[in-house]
């Protein structure tokens, strides 16, 4: 697993827990919204890196 998807699965627990905390999301949600936060996360984060790469 590269760096950067470890700062992906790092982020999206943080954002599901906070959810969890917040009683936004409830842990039986847990599978399909972790699933589908991590997909948003991760398009996010390398859709960020490539427009700054082509920027350059």
């Amino acid at each position: 697993m590269s760096s950067m998807d470890e700062l992906i699965l790092k982020t999206t627990k943080e954002i599901v827990v906070k959810f969890i905390e917040l009683g936004r999301l409830s842990p039986s949600n847990f599978d399909s919204t972790f699933k589908e936060m991590y997909q948003t996360v991760a398009e996010t984060v390398k859709g960020a890196g490539e427009a700054s790469s082509t920027k350059e």
